[in-house]
């Protein structure tokens, strides 16, 4: 889909269809300018203007849009660029279901014509239109939007920069997230852990980034026993995907961003229950999201050193696979009792950890759709983040307001730490049935040692099992969009 800008009042757009906010008048809101053609439907409280109101009207007066999409954005006061997101999704999920090809968006009244909006639009409209279904042969009934229009107020000639760099910077990290969702539901008999690193090479090559992959014969020769205990029982042979992006100018410091890639969870010989089974391909959708990080920062170029760390595996309950009971040696030198097999993606994020220290990461994040228990804990609203460091969690927290993605600071006491004392190791892979979330936490933040770091679990918001309003069902792309403002603000 293309989109543009443009500088002109909405009611002169020629267009299929045309997007107007209308604002909450229960709430002490006004209607939108359109309200004088529309004020029957007002006054008989057909249209309210309530968040994710839809109502579509056909030749309304005034206006040269064949439609006119009333869409309600809730209270004026609270509206901001999150809302943006889900009012342009909600919109064109429903224009394109009529078969509509072009759309136009109104900024140009109410305050809208900010900045932060158009991006806000742009990324909106991007994630309204992806669909999860590549691999179905019958797509009739798969219609595209395949042009929208930002129809933004005047500003000062000294601003229109800003505007343009703030459209591209929405239609950037759309295409990223929406990269990353594509590679998030492909299949898990053609999304192998090879694969996935032929899609961040694939990536990473375009994008004009350097890429390792190191393979299990050079994570052996370093001792990634964690990485490889978990890879052992499947057929397919794990890897550890390294991107770097180096900016011009770069600081001191060094973002490590790392993504669990388990392109498929059976649990191992801990095996999961086969009912929802299938979906836990979606296991690898933290190392999706750092692809399409890594992608979208390519282009928008931020002042710091960044590397994507990618450890991917298949946790499968094979001949040759890990038992309860083994014990392994890390990367860090540290053993671990793997108590539960279906406990993995620790053990594959404590190497990985391990290794982006020693690369020079000065500071880590970690995104991994770790644990049940964080679902049990905060439902399908928020992510989970721990930390070790709260300067860097405020940083962290501060990014995923502005990107809309909801987070909720979890703890992290030393008391969690006894949960994972074991007789036979430096550390058990479990801590019990309680507290399940935060003794995983606590597992990695033993190999974090002093550096900086959040860990991000999205167990319960990398993918939704209904669609929204404004996002088809599947995954969301979930903490993309605060990876890429944690690297934008950071200075």
């Amino acid at each position: 889909m293309e989109i543009t800008l443009v500088r002109s009042r909405a009611a002169a757009i020629e267009t299929d269809a045309l997007i107007v906010l209308d604002w909450n008048i229960e709430k002490g809101g006004k209607h939108s300018g359109i309200s004088v053609p529309l004020a029957a439907f007002y006054e008989s409280g057909e249209i309210t203007g309530k968040m994710l109101e839809l109502t579509l009207m056909h030749g309304v007066e005034g206006y040269k849009a064949r439609r006119v999409v009333i869409v309600g954005a809730g209270e004026r006061e609270k509206f901001d660029a999150s809302a943006m997101r889900k009012v342009a999704g909600a919109a064109l999920r429903l224009l394109k279901g009529k078969g509509i090809q072009s759309i136009a968006l109104a900024l140009d009244e109410d305050g809208l014509t900010v900045p932060a909006y158009v991006a806000a639009a742009a990324e909106g409209l991007l994630l309204g239109n992806w669909e999860p279904d590549e691999l179905k042969t019958d797509k009739k009934n798969n219609k595209q939007i395949s042009s929208a229009v930002l129809v933004a107020g005047s500003v000062a000639p000294s601003l229109e920069g800003q505007f343009d760099a703030a459209l591209e910077r929405g239609i950037t990290i759309g295409k990223a997230a929406n990269l990353s969702r594509d590679i998030s539901v492909e299949p898990p008999n053609l999304l192998t852990p090879r694969a996935l690193a032929e899609r961040a090479r694939t990536m990473a090559q375009a994008a004009g980034l350097s890429i390792d992959v190191l393979d299990q014969d050079r994570m052996r020769q370093l001792g990634m026993g964690a990485l490889l205990g978990v890879a052992q029982g499947s057929a397919e042979p794990p890897a550890l995907i390294v991107i770097h992006y180096t900016p011009a100018s770069p600081s001191a410091d060094h973002l490590g961003f790392v993504g669990k890639g388990v392109t498929f969870d059976t649990g191992g010989i801990s095996i999961k229950p086969s009912d929802g089974m299938e979906k836990m391909k979606y296991d690898m959708c933290g190392a999706a999201a750092v692809i399409g990080v890594m992608q979208a920062l390519a282009l928008l170029k931020p002042s710091v050193a960044i590397t994507a760390l990618i450890p991917t595996v298949e946790n499968m309950p094979g001949s040759k696979a890990q038992r309860p009971g083994d014990i392994v040696t890390s990367l860090s030198g540290k053993t671990i009792e793997v108590l539960n097999t279906d406990a993995e993606g620790r053990l594959i994020l404590a190497d990985a950890i391990t290794y982006a220290k020693q690369l020079g990461c000065t500071h880590i994040i970690d995104a991994a759709t770790l644990t049940g228990a964080i679902v049990v804990a905060l439902g399908h609203i928020s992510s989970g983040a721990f930390t070790n460091n709260d300067a860097l969690l405020t940083r962290w927290m501060d990014a995923s307001k502005d990107a809309g993605e909801k987070m909720w600071h979890m703890p992290l006491d030393d008391d969690y730490r006894e949960l994972l004392k074991t007789a036979y190791a430096d550390i058990g892979n479990i801590g019990g049935r309680y507290g399940g979330a935060c003794s995983a936490a606590m597992f990695i933040k033993e190999f974090v040692g002093d550096t900086p770091w959040v860990h991000v679990d999205v167990a319960g918001t990398a993918w939704l099992d209904e669609a929204k309003p404004w996002m088809a069902k599947g995954p969301t792309g979930i903490p993309l969009g605060t990876f890429v403002n944690l690297a934008m603000n950071w200075k």
